[in-house]
């Protein structure tokens, strides 16, 4: 079998963790490509991962120009699936489909209702073109079964969305810095202190707010916590003004673009998700994978891999009354904290790794490819 994927390239985070996971777990099982339209960090990663990655550049979003190109790829190297990952892959599949008669499927990664909630142009010319092109695909991965209830509930067939969980590499060595190296990058300064960290864009979805008001609440009564924010993002400003109106920037430090996402997690003690939605968030299973516990809001499909007082915690949406409960919890008791922390680790491992993820996939491509020969005879 081969399948064909296509990306933005301009992705980071969760969204390039998921491909370059996928595509190494696949590559195990079928022959695969990526082909993405930005030259970027995710285009070098994959490179360096050793997967098949070419760049279709386009001059702006508009630029259709790819889509003979992508056309007679496609026809070139008979992919039979095209599974595209992200809103601009989704516009250009929505004009591909017209030139090729192959099956194409997208993974919804997020609420793309909510992908460009801080930006009122993006959210109102992107999301509108996202959500007509999303239409016109009849096959869809949810990452979660609370995503897929979600489409569902929005006029999506049912019958057409499989259910996906993200996984990660757990095989290859981890390479990182230590925790008083990777802090001196940053000047900070934490002997003896217990570190609670954050990694996630700074925009509203992501609630960084919340995490904030349960640093302010805790530092009120103690100073033995220095709380690390790393992201970049629309908030920025509006984030740091709220920290300096706090009087908290002591103990608060916003790291901009951590890049080294190992060294951050292996840096923390604790992981703190405050997200307002999610699917399934790779940024749990970065810190689980690095034996740290997860404090999260209990959204998406979070608790199918942290249950609540075994190996993390779960909070409701906004509440920072709870979450700095839960984080002097595991700040007062480190046995606890360690305890979490593996089993966090082993849970993650033997249920959400990379190569369960790509084996699942796998089935999801052949169950089209079959559907589709059938359709196709009748």
């Amino acid at each position: 079998m081969k399948v064909l994927h296509l990306i933005s390239g301009g992705d980071t985070g969760g969204a390039k963790t998921h491909i370059i996971s996928l595509l190494k777990g696949l590559n195990k099982l079928i022959d695969t490509k990526i082909i993405c339209f930005i030259e970027d960090t995710f285009y070098t990663d994959a490179k360096a991962e050793g997967l098949n990655i070419e760049v279709y550049k386009q001059k702006s979003r508009s630029d259709m120009s790819v889509i003979t190109r992508l056309a007679d790829e496609i026809a070139k190297e008979d992919y039979q699936v095209i599974h595209c990952h992200g809103a601009r892959a989704n516009f250009i599949a929505m004009f591909l489909r017209h030139k090729i008669k192959k099956p194409m499927i997208t993974t919804m990664h997020s609420d793309y209702k909510l992908d460009f909630k801080d930006n009122f142009y993006k959210r109102i010319i992107y999301t509108t073109l996202n959500t007509v092109a999303l239409k016109k695909f009849k096959y869809f991965i949810a990452i979660s079964d609370t995503f897929k209830e979600m489409l569902v509930e929005r006029g999506f067939n049912s019958d057409s969305i499989f259910v996906a969980y993200n996984g990660i590499d757990f095989d290859s060595d981890l390479d990182y810095a230590s925790k008083n190296s990777f802090l001196s990058r940053y000047n900070i300064e934490a002997a003896d202190k217990k570190i609670v960290g954050i990694m996630a864009r700074l925009d509203l979805v992501k609630d960084h707010e919340t995490f904030i008001k349960a640093a302010d609440k805790i530092l009120k009564d103690r100073k033995d916590i220095k709380f690390l924010i790393a992201g970049e993002g629309n908030l920025d400003s509006r984030l740091k003004d709220m920290v300096s109106e706090l009087g908290i920037e002591d103990n608060v430090h916003f790291l901009g673009f951590v890049k080294d996402m190992n060294s951050f997690f292996n840096a923390i003690d604790i992981n703190v998700l405050c997200s307002v939605s999610e699917s399934f968030p790779y940024v749990i299973l970065e810190g689980a994978r690095m034996s740290k516990p997860i404090i999260s809001t209990n959204v998406g499909g979070i608790a199918n891999l942290v249950r609540d007082g075994y190996n993390g915690y779960l909070f409701d949406v906004g509440e920072y009354d709870a979450l700095a409960k839960r984080i002097i919890t595991l700040v007062d008791n480190k046995e606890l904290l360690e305890k979490m922390g593996k089993e966090l680790y082993n849970n993650a491992k033997e249920n959400f790794s990379y190569d369960s993820m790509a084996k699942t996939h796998l089935e999801i491509y052949k169950k089209i490819v079959k559907s589709e020969e059938l359709r196709t005879k009748s």
